[in-house]
């Protein structure tokens, strides 16, 4: 079963990202750009799981934290 890629909040932090990062960081730009492109591919993902038993965790929140661990790489430490 194909788990919800949807966000439910701040569940395992208690600080605010989006309070965090600034309003023109790149990676802003770089979330919006994959989020379109998991979104478009959400059909396809849907029909690789069974329609029984326990919901996955969603691809796309396995591809998303894949590529923003990635990206981590890029972002100066400083901020």
């Amino acid at each position: 079963m194909h788990g919800s890629a949807e966000r439910t909040g701040s569940l395992f932090s208690l600080v605010d990202l989006e309070e965090r990062v600034p309003k023109r960081h790149p990676l802003r730009k770089f979330r919006e750009v994959v989020n379109t492109a998991l979104a478009s591919l959400d059909a396809e993902f849907s029909c690789l799981y069974a329609a029984e038993g326990r919901p996955s965790i969603a691809p796309e929140w396995l591809l998303r934290a894949a590529l923003l661990r990635r990206s981590a790489q890029f972002v100066p430490s400083g901020g």
